[in-house]
């Protein structure tokens, strides 16, 4: 008895598959026929194998709905890396999503580079960053264990608070290196923010002793660094990603300059000088990484891009 069911059940799905499968329109029909004789010979019904296809194709659907939200993501990152920080921001804003946090930081990350290009006025620029800091500000305490909630509000706030005043920018200096220190706890190789952190370090250090005491005797005490510390990051940054940014090939050679060691300067300037060019940081960097070797009397065959 087992052995006939099995037979059977063999049989019948025998049938099905030439039926789905075969192509020739006569022989179709011919097999047609014969499963539906067999399938009330057996007393088989055919509702349940139709459910099938049709959910399977709903989970077909479902799966390609997924990665429709993931490729405008993968879009608008493609937009970020080449530039083009206009049509970036109007893919974020027009997408169905756009109250997901992985929309919403990256909105604050394109305003923020909006925010540093030369083409706007301060005023537009203001607004831009403003526009940033209160998307970011509004996440932070919801999303204290994301990476880039942390980093972004770190750099947004550093350049909120500089736009605000010499007195806002000294009050929130630690408040930004204690949020770049969160970031990195959850991620410690981004380059991007371990060449912030570098840069934290290097601006304290380049404060000079009497303007230090000045600022205390008005505002407060100034957080404290050195050279040697700004050159770790810099150099955990290039170690994370190499030659992802100009400036800090650029902040090696002068870390080095500042520390005495005129070789390795030397090597990390060349590489900033002859840095292909794509956004403003990076004609910058080019420009002042040539005239510190012109300084050093290197000679070069790097012009500065205009």
């Amino acid at each position: 008895m087992r052995l006939n069911y099995l037979n059977n059940k063999i049989r019948y799905i025998s049938y099905l598959s030439a039926l789905l499968n075969f192509k020739n329109r006569k022989i179709k029909q011919s097999l047609k026929a014969v499963f539906h004789n067999y399938c009330v010979t057996c007393q088989k019904p055919i509702c349940f194998m139709l459910i099938w296809p049709l959910k399977n194709k709903k989970l077909a659907i479902e799966k390609r709905e997924e990665p429709k939200h993931l490729a405008v993501l993968g879009f608008a990152d493609s937009l970020f890396e080449n530039g083009k920080y206009e049509e970036c921001y109007n893919i974020l804003m027009k997408s169905e999503e756009k109250n997901n946090i992985e929309i919403k930081w990256r909105v604050c990350r394109v305003l923020y580079n909006m925010a540093k290009q030369p083409k706007h006025d301060q005023a537009h620029k203001n607004e831009l960053i403003s526009k940033a800091y209160s998307i970011i500000a509004e996440e932070i305490e919801m999303h204290w264990d994301h990476f880039a909630v942390q980093k972004w509000y770190a750099l947004i706030l550093d350049l909120k608070s500089s736009n605000d005043g010499v007195k806002k920018r000294i009050e929130e200096l630690k408040n930004v290196k204690k949020h770049m220190e969160l970031a990195i706890a959850l991620n410690p190789n981004d380059a991007t923010l371990l060449h912030m952190l570098g840069e934290w370090c290097y601006q304290v250090s380049e404060v000079p002793w009497h303007q230090r005491k000045t600022v205390e005797a008005l505002y407060t005490t100034l957080p404290h660094s050195t050279y040697e510390d700004a050159l770790e990051y810099f150099l955990k940054a290039e170690s994370a990603q190499p030659r992802f940014y100009s400036v800090n090939l650029l902040r090696l050679g002068c870390c080095y300059l500042k520390l005495n060691k005129e070789d390795q300067a030397k090597y990390y300037l060349k590489l900033a000088a002859s840095y292909p060019a794509k956004s403003n940081d990076d004609h910058l960097a080019n420009k002042a990484a040539i005239e510190l070797l012109r300084k050093l009397k290197v000679k070069t065959d790097f012009s500065a891009s205009p």
